[in-house]
Protein backbone atom coordinates (compact mmCIF):
# COMPACT_ATOMS: atom_id res chain seq x y z
CA UNK A 1 0.00 0.00 0.00
CA UNK A 2 1.30 3.38 -0.89
CA UNK A 3 1.79 5.88 1.89
CA UNK A 4 -0.29 8.63 0.24
CA UNK A 5 -3.26 10.08 2.07
CA UNK A 6 -6.61 9.38 0.41
CA UNK A 7 -9.87 11.20 -0.07
CA UNK A 8 -13.16 9.80 1.22
CA UNK A 9 -14.12 8.84 -2.34
CA UNK A 10 -10.89 6.91 -2.88
CA UNK A 11 -11.26 5.07 0.44
CA UNK A 12 -14.87 4.23 -0.34
CA UNK A 13 -13.82 2.70 -3.69
CA UNK A 14 -11.05 0.67 -2.08
CA UNK A 15 -13.31 -0.68 0.63
CA UNK A 16 -16.37 -1.14 -1.56
CA UNK A 17 -18.62 0.95 0.70
CA UNK A 18 -20.56 4.17 0.20
CA UNK A 19 -19.10 7.54 1.15
CA UNK A 20 -22.12 8.02 3.41
CA UNK A 21 -21.09 4.87 5.27
CA UNK A 22 -17.66 6.37 5.90
CA UNK A 23 -19.30 9.51 7.21
CA UNK A 24 -21.47 7.46 9.56
CA UNK A 25 -18.46 5.52 10.85
CA UNK A 26 -16.66 8.82 11.40
CA UNK A 27 -19.54 10.55 13.18
CA UNK A 28 -20.69 7.63 15.31
CA UNK A 29 -17.51 5.71 16.01
CA UNK A 30 -14.61 8.11 15.46
CA UNK A 31 -13.15 6.20 12.51
CA UNK A 32 -12.49 9.25 10.41
CA UNK A 33 -9.57 10.75 8.50
CA UNK A 34 -6.69 11.84 10.69
CA UNK A 35 -4.48 13.87 8.33
CA UNK A 36 -5.35 17.57 8.24
CA UNK A 37 -3.79 20.17 5.96
CA UNK A 38 -5.05 23.73 6.65
CA UNK A 39 -7.45 24.87 3.95
CA UNK A 40 -8.08 21.33 2.67
CA UNK A 41 -10.40 18.45 3.48
CA UNK A 42 -9.08 15.89 5.92
CA UNK A 43 -7.47 12.85 4.29
CA UNK A 44 -7.30 9.21 5.26
CA UNK A 45 -3.86 7.88 6.14
CA UNK A 46 -2.77 4.25 5.61
CA UNK A 47 -3.41 3.65 9.32
CA UNK A 48 -6.95 5.03 8.94
CA UNK A 49 -7.50 2.76 5.94
CA UNK A 50 -6.24 -0.30 7.80
CA UNK A 51 -8.65 0.34 10.66
CA UNK A 52 -11.54 0.93 8.25
CA UNK A 53 -10.74 -2.35 6.52
CA UNK A 54 -11.03 -4.10 9.88
CA UNK A 55 -14.34 -2.32 10.45
CA UNK A 56 -15.63 -3.41 7.05
CA UNK A 57 -14.57 -7.02 7.46
CA UNK A 58 -16.00 -7.33 10.98
CA UNK A 59 -19.36 -5.83 10.05
CA UNK A 60 -19.50 -8.10 6.99
CA UNK A 61 -19.09 -11.04 9.39
CA UNK A 62 -22.22 -9.88 11.20
CA UNK A 63 -20.55 -8.19 14.15
CA UNK A 64 -22.44 -5.16 15.47
CA UNK A 65 -20.93 -1.87 14.21
CA UNK A 66 -20.23 -0.51 17.69
CA UNK A 67 -18.31 -3.65 18.64
CA UNK A 68 -16.49 -3.72 15.31
CA UNK A 69 -15.47 -0.08 15.78
CA UNK A 70 -14.08 -0.87 19.22
CA UNK A 71 -11.84 -3.54 17.69
CA UNK A 72 -10.82 -1.23 14.86
CA UNK A 73 -9.94 1.71 17.11
CA UNK A 74 -7.78 -0.46 19.35
CA UNK A 75 -5.98 -2.15 16.47
CA UNK A 76 -2.54 -0.92 15.45
CA UNK A 77 -1.93 -0.43 11.75
CA UNK A 78 -0.18 -3.79 11.43
CA UNK A 79 -3.19 -5.68 12.81
CA UNK A 80 -5.19 -7.06 9.88
CA UNK A 81 -8.54 -8.84 9.90
CA UNK A 82 -6.75 -12.11 9.19
CA UNK A 83 -4.66 -11.70 12.34
CA UNK A 84 -7.91 -11.22 14.23
CA UNK A 85 -9.00 -14.63 12.95
CA UNK A 86 -11.80 -13.15 10.82
CA UNK A 87 -11.11 -14.66 7.44
CA UNK A 88 -14.01 -15.06 5.09
CA UNK A 89 -16.27 -17.93 6.03
CA UNK A 90 -15.21 -18.16 9.66
CA UNK A 91 -18.34 -18.52 11.79
CA UNK A 92 -16.91 -18.78 15.27
CA UNK A 93 -18.12 -15.95 17.48
CA UNK A 94 -15.52 -14.28 19.68
CA UNK A 95 -16.30 -12.32 22.78
CA UNK A 96 -13.80 -11.35 25.48
CA UNK A 97 -11.31 -13.77 26.94
CA UNK A 98 -11.11 -15.94 23.83
CA UNK A 99 -14.42 -17.72 24.50
CA UNK A 100 -16.21 -18.87 21.36
CA UNK A 101 -19.62 -20.12 20.32
CA UNK A 102 -19.45 -22.00 17.01
CA UNK A 103 -22.60 -21.60 14.93
CA UNK A 104 -21.64 -23.61 11.86
CA UNK A 105 -23.02 -22.23 8.62
CA UNK A 106 -25.68 -20.12 10.30
CA UNK A 107 -25.91 -16.55 9.11
CA UNK A 108 -25.13 -13.18 10.66
CA UNK A 109 -28.30 -13.11 12.77
CA UNK A 110 -27.21 -16.31 14.52
CA UNK A 111 -23.72 -14.91 15.04
CA UNK A 112 -25.20 -11.75 16.51
CA UNK A 113 -27.43 -13.81 18.80
CA UNK A 114 -24.42 -15.83 19.94
CA UNK A 115 -22.53 -12.65 20.78
CA UNK A 116 -25.51 -11.35 22.74
CA UNK A 117 -25.60 -14.65 24.63
CA UNK A 118 -21.91 -14.32 25.50
CA UNK A 119 -22.57 -10.85 26.86
CA UNK A 120 -25.59 -12.15 28.81
CA UNK A 121 -27.57 -9.46 27.01
CA UNK A 122 -31.12 -10.71 27.57
CA UNK A 123 -32.69 -7.63 25.96
CA UNK A 124 -30.91 -8.18 22.65
CA UNK A 125 -31.50 -11.93 22.82
CA UNK A 126 -35.22 -11.46 23.36
CA UNK A 127 -35.53 -8.82 20.64
CA UNK A 128 -33.59 -10.92 18.12
CA UNK A 129 -35.73 -14.00 18.74
CA UNK A 130 -38.98 -12.03 18.65
CA UNK A 131 -38.03 -10.39 15.35
CA UNK A 132 -37.14 -13.76 13.82
CA UNK A 133 -40.38 -15.36 15.00
CA UNK A 134 -42.42 -12.51 13.58
CA UNK A 135 -40.64 -12.63 10.23
CA UNK A 136 -40.06 -16.36 9.72
CA UNK A 137 -42.26 -18.33 12.11
CA UNK A 138 -41.38 -20.92 14.72
CA UNK A 139 -39.99 -23.76 12.60
CA UNK A 140 -37.59 -21.63 10.56
CA UNK A 141 -36.47 -19.68 13.62
CA UNK A 142 -35.79 -22.87 15.54
CA UNK A 143 -33.93 -24.67 12.78
CA UNK A 144 -31.99 -21.74 11.33
CA UNK A 145 -31.34 -19.55 14.34
CA UNK A 146 -31.92 -21.09 17.76
CA UNK A 147 -30.68 -24.64 17.23
CA UNK A 148 -27.27 -23.57 15.86
CA UNK A 149 -26.68 -21.18 18.75
CA UNK A 150 -27.89 -23.60 21.43
CA UNK A 151 -25.84 -26.41 19.89
CA UNK A 152 -22.78 -24.15 19.83
CA UNK A 153 -23.22 -23.30 23.50
CA UNK A 154 -23.55 -27.00 24.29
CA UNK A 155 -20.43 -27.78 22.28
CA UNK A 156 -18.40 -25.18 24.15
CA UNK A 157 -19.70 -26.41 27.47
CA UNK A 158 -18.70 -29.98 26.59
CA UNK A 159 -15.20 -28.78 25.68
CA UNK A 160 -14.60 -26.36 28.55
CA UNK A 161 -17.18 -27.17 31.27
CA UNK A 162 -18.04 -23.46 31.11
CA UNK A 163 -20.83 -21.24 29.74
CA UNK A 164 -23.40 -22.65 32.15
CA UNK A 165 -24.65 -19.14 32.85
CA UNK A 166 -24.89 -18.49 29.11
CA UNK A 167 -26.90 -21.68 28.56
CA UNK A 168 -29.28 -20.89 31.40
CA UNK A 169 -29.94 -17.33 30.26
CA UNK A 170 -30.36 -18.33 26.64
CA UNK A 171 -32.74 -21.14 27.55
CA UNK A 172 -34.88 -18.81 29.64
CA UNK A 173 -35.08 -16.27 26.83
CA UNK A 174 -36.06 -18.95 24.31
CA UNK A 175 -38.73 -20.32 26.65
CA UNK A 176 -40.16 -16.83 27.14
CA UNK A 177 -40.26 -16.24 23.39
CA UNK A 178 -42.10 -19.49 22.74
CA UNK A 179 -44.53 -18.76 25.55
CA UNK A 180 -45.28 -15.42 23.89
CA UNK A 181 -46.14 -17.23 20.65
CA UNK A 182 -48.54 -19.51 22.52
CA UNK A 183 -50.21 -16.53 24.18
CA UNK A 184 -50.60 -14.81 20.83
CA UNK A 185 -52.36 -17.88 19.39
CA UNK A 186 -54.81 -19.09 22.05
CA UNK A 187 -56.04 -22.63 21.47
CA UNK A 188 -59.53 -23.29 20.17
CA UNK A 189 -61.35 -26.50 21.00
CA UNK A 190 -60.27 -29.52 23.01
CA UNK A 191 -56.50 -30.26 22.97
CA UNK A 192 -55.75 -33.25 20.78
CA UNK A 193 -51.97 -33.40 21.13
CA UNK A 194 -50.16 -34.27 24.36
CA UNK A 195 -46.53 -33.19 24.70
CA UNK A 196 -44.24 -34.74 27.29
CA UNK A 197 -40.60 -35.27 28.08
CA UNK A 198 -39.48 -38.79 28.88
CA UNK A 199 -38.92 -39.83 32.47
CA UNK A 200 -35.89 -37.93 33.90
CA UNK A 201 -35.52 -35.90 30.70
CA UNK A 202 -34.86 -32.25 31.58
CA UNK A 203 -34.15 -30.77 28.13
CA UNK A 204 -37.57 -29.42 27.21
CA UNK A 205 -36.76 -26.55 24.79
CA UNK A 206 -37.34 -28.60 21.60
CA UNK A 207 -40.70 -29.67 22.99
CA UNK A 208 -41.49 -26.03 23.76
CA UNK A 209 -40.58 -25.22 20.15
CA UNK A 210 -43.08 -27.82 18.96
CA UNK A 211 -45.73 -26.39 21.30
CA UNK A 212 -45.18 -22.92 19.86
CA UNK A 213 -45.30 -24.28 16.30
CA UNK A 214 -48.57 -26.08 17.08
CA UNK A 215 -50.05 -22.90 18.54
CA UNK A 216 -48.95 -20.98 15.46
CA UNK A 217 -50.67 -23.60 13.28
CA UNK A 218 -53.85 -23.45 15.34
CA UNK A 219 -53.51 -26.94 16.81
CA UNK A 220 -54.58 -27.32 20.45
CA UNK A 221 -52.23 -29.21 22.75
CA UNK A 222 -51.39 -29.97 26.36
CA UNK A 223 -47.83 -29.63 27.62
CA UNK A 224 -46.70 -31.78 30.55
CA UNK A 225 -43.09 -30.59 30.41
CA UNK A 226 -39.91 -32.13 31.76
CA UNK A 227 -39.29 -35.34 33.71
CA UNK A 228 -42.68 -37.03 33.44
CA UNK A 229 -42.74 -40.53 35.02
CA UNK A 230 -44.29 -43.11 32.73
CA UNK A 231 -47.12 -43.84 35.18
CA UNK A 232 -48.07 -40.15 35.24
CA UNK A 233 -47.92 -39.97 31.45
CA UNK A 234 -50.21 -42.99 31.03
CA UNK A 235 -52.60 -41.51 33.59
CA UNK A 236 -52.71 -38.24 31.64
CA UNK A 237 -53.43 -40.16 28.43
CA UNK A 238 -56.27 -42.11 30.04
CA UNK A 239 -57.80 -38.97 31.52
CA UNK A 240 -57.63 -36.76 28.43
CA UNK A 241 -57.71 -39.19 25.47
CA UNK A 242 -55.33 -37.34 23.13
CA UNK A 243 -55.20 -38.28 19.47
CA UNK A 244 -51.40 -38.05 19.46
CA UNK A 245 -48.65 -38.15 22.07
CA UNK A 246 -45.17 -36.73 21.50
CA UNK A 247 -42.55 -38.12 23.88
CA UNK A 248 -39.26 -36.22 23.79
CA UNK A 249 -35.87 -37.70 24.72
CA UNK A 250 -32.64 -35.80 24.31
CA UNK A 251 -30.22 -38.53 25.43
CA UNK A 252 -30.02 -42.31 25.31
CA UNK A 253 -30.13 -42.38 29.11
CA UNK A 254 -33.75 -41.22 29.10
CA UNK A 255 -34.91 -43.07 25.98
CA UNK A 256 -36.34 -46.23 27.54
CA UNK A 257 -38.56 -47.92 24.90
CA UNK A 258 -40.73 -49.34 27.69
CA UNK A 259 -42.23 -45.88 28.05
CA UNK A 260 -43.49 -46.16 24.49
CA UNK A 261 -44.73 -49.69 25.10
CA UNK A 262 -46.74 -48.42 28.06
CA UNK A 263 -48.33 -45.73 25.89
CA UNK A 264 -49.34 -48.27 23.27
CA UNK A 265 -50.89 -50.46 25.97
CA UNK A 266 -52.90 -47.63 27.56
CA UNK A 267 -56.68 -48.20 27.69
CA UNK A 268 -57.17 -44.98 25.66
CA UNK A 269 -54.32 -45.61 23.30
CA UNK A 270 -53.58 -42.56 21.10
CA UNK A 271 -53.87 -42.84 17.35
CA UNK A 272 -50.28 -41.66 16.93
CA UNK A 273 -47.24 -41.98 19.19
CA UNK A 274 -44.21 -39.90 18.21
CA UNK A 275 -40.77 -40.67 19.66
CA UNK A 276 -39.09 -37.30 19.15
CA UNK A 277 -35.50 -36.36 19.83
CA UNK A 278 -31.99 -37.77 19.31
CA UNK A 279 -32.22 -40.05 22.34
CA UNK A 280 -34.40 -42.60 20.60
CA UNK A 281 -32.79 -45.31 18.47
CA UNK A 282 -34.87 -46.20 15.43
CA UNK A 283 -34.13 -49.91 15.80
CA UNK A 284 -35.39 -49.95 19.40
CA UNK A 285 -38.84 -48.46 18.79
CA UNK A 286 -41.88 -50.69 19.18
CA UNK A 287 -44.10 -51.24 16.15
CA UNK A 288 -46.58 -48.44 15.65
CA UNK A 289 -44.29 -45.65 16.92
CA UNK A 290 -43.15 -42.93 14.51
CA UNK A 291 -39.83 -41.14 14.89
CA UNK A 292 -39.94 -37.68 13.24
CA UNK A 293 -36.63 -36.48 11.90
CA UNK A 294 -37.11 -32.83 12.87
CA UNK A 295 -39.49 -30.20 14.17
CA UNK A 296 -41.11 -29.65 10.78
CA UNK A 297 -42.01 -33.33 10.42
CA UNK A 298 -43.36 -33.56 13.97
CA UNK A 299 -45.53 -30.52 13.28
CA UNK A 300 -46.72 -31.95 9.97
CA UNK A 301 -47.74 -35.24 11.58
CA UNK A 302 -49.59 -33.50 14.39
CA UNK A 303 -51.46 -31.27 11.96
CA UNK A 304 -52.35 -34.31 9.85
CA UNK A 305 -53.89 -36.01 12.89
CA UNK A 306 -55.87 -32.87 13.69
CA UNK A 307 -57.12 -32.57 10.12
CA UNK A 308 -58.07 -36.25 9.96
CA UNK A 309 -60.12 -35.94 13.14
CA UNK A 310 -61.80 -32.76 11.88
CA UNK A 311 -62.81 -34.52 8.67
CA UNK A 312 -64.17 -37.51 10.59
CA UNK A 313 -66.21 -35.21 12.82
CA UNK A 314 -67.52 -33.28 9.83
CA UNK A 315 -68.51 -36.49 8.11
Amino acid sequence: MADEALSAGAVARRLGVAVTTLRTWHQRYGLGPSEHVPGHHRRYTPTDLARLEIMRRLTAEGIAPAEAARWARQAPAVLTPERLGLKAGVSTVRDGGGATIPVGRAGPVARGLARAAMRLDSVTIGRTIADALAADGVVTTWEGLLRPVLAGIGERHAATAGLIEVEHLMSRCVSEAFASVARAHPSVGSPRILLSCADEEQHSLPLEALAAALAEAGVSYRMLGARVPVAALVEAVNRTGPAAVVLWSHTRATADPQQLVALLAAPRRPLLVLAAGPGWRADSLPAGVVRPVDLAEALSLAVAVRDSLDQSTAG
